[in-house]
């Protein structure tokens, strides 16, 4: 159990949910430009920030990166099938892979989507059949290529809509 688990699930009211939504919209706002936006004073604000860090509702601040302005040119989502291991412990090898931003287990007839981005098709095409398909433990792979992505709304920017 993580440090923050006893405090997930617990509902945000609006002011939280305000800040949570600025701060999906830019994680680099000042305390004094969030409180401003969110109509409380910038103790309040950085109180709340800190709270919501506590109990794991903001989780990190980063920069959103382009891959192809750092030379990752190609994409693809790898679905995986494995035998019969732990799948926390495939998934964390999988992670360290070069290449591999992202191993998410799904429901179905398959167990792990991966998201890999690579420079070119070589490198693309020699991370998923050297490094993952031939990891012990994974049974099957099917690759595709990613065309073209579009962002959506950050589930924070939705609250409001799905919770009173």
């Amino acid at each position: 159990m993580t440090q923050h688990a006893s405090h997930r699930g617990e509902p945000l009211d609006a002011i939280d949910r305000r800040i949570v939504a600025e701060l999906s919209r830019d994680g680099r706002l000042s305390v004094r430009t969030l409180a401003e936006r969110v109509h409380i004073s910038r103790t309040a604000a950085h109180n709340r920030v800190l709270a919501l860090q506590q109990r794991g509702v903001i989780t990190g601040f980063g920069a959103q990166i382009d891959r192809k302005a750092i030379g990752l040119n190609i994409s693809a989502l790898v679905v995986v099938r494995i035998g019969d291991v732990s799948w926390e412990e495939i998934a964390a090898k999988l992670a360290t892979l070069p290449f591999v931003e992202k191993v998410q287990a799904v429901s179905g007839d398959i167990d792990i989507i991966l998201t890999v981005s690579a420079p070119d098709h070589e490198q693309l095409s020699q991370a998923i059949l050297r490094d993952i398909h031939d990891m012990p433990g994974v049974v099957s792979t099917r690759s595709h290529l990613i065309l073209a992505e579009i962002d959506g709304r950050p589930p924070a920017q939705s609250l409001d809509i799905w919770r009173s």
